[in-house]
């Protein structure tokens, strides 16, 4: 598929032809809905945590005589039916990342390219690069391009400039080709692909 180019300025600079086996899938929901599950899971910090029996500090001692009492037969005061027990079965700290193969995860961002191209939200721009780190001027380019919930995808490197210029900018994210992820792809409305990144992307699916 063919895709017209354009710059930061809004002028037209050509066109890029884009690889049907990247851009041009059918999309799948439920391979991206696996992908987006896997990196929510491994994202999680996992470090809840509830005192069980054993991080209770209580004595050990027989609470009272096992018989004549008329009341249950109870032994150590850490169990959970007392106030100030161990909690059962609480929450420990653990890893909730899930396995994803890597076919799979490969295939999740192809499909997710793909429903942007689909979808008409994706933009292709000849550079990410601005003279000076303004945050009103890239403001400004930004509105002329109709861009304001957007994930911008760089060549290996960032301009600097660039990127310092975009960071205090709501719901724009900028990113090298290194850190393109499905699930940044589908929470912004628009993907920002430059010549660099279109090129990466192609060798690195080749």
């Amino acid at each position: 598929m063919e895709l017209k180019v354009t710059t930061l300025e809004g002028k037209e600079a050509g066109s890029v032809q884009l690889s049907d086996a990247i851009f041009g899938l059918e999309p799948r929901a439920d391979i991206i809905q696996r992908c987006v599950q896997w990196q929510l899971n491994k994202r999680q910090a996992g470090t809840h945590k509830a005192q069980g029996r054993a991080d209770v500090w209580r004595t050990g001692k027989k609470m009272y005589k096992q018989k004549g009492t008329g009341g249950a037969r109870h032994g150590s005061a850490r169990v959970p039916q007392f106030r100030g027990g161990g909690r059962a079965f609480g929450p420990v700290v653990r890893s909730h990342a899930t396995d994803l193969p890597k076919k799979v995860r490969a295939l999740a961002l192809k499909h997710a390219l793909s429903a942007k191209a689909k979808d008409g939200g994706l933009i292709v721009i000849d550079s990410a690069q601005v003279k000076e780190a303004k945050t009103k001027a890239l403001v400004g380019h930004f509105s002329g391009l109709g861009l304001t919930n957007a994930l911008i995808i760089d060549g290996a490197e960032l301009n600097m400039g660039f990127a310092t210029a975009a960071r205090n900018i709501p719901n724009i994210d900028v990113l090298p080709i290194q850190g393109i992820n499905v699930y940044d792809i589908l929470r912004r409305q628009k993907l920002v692909l430059t010549k660099a990144a279109v090129d990466a992307l192609e060798a690195r699916f080749k």
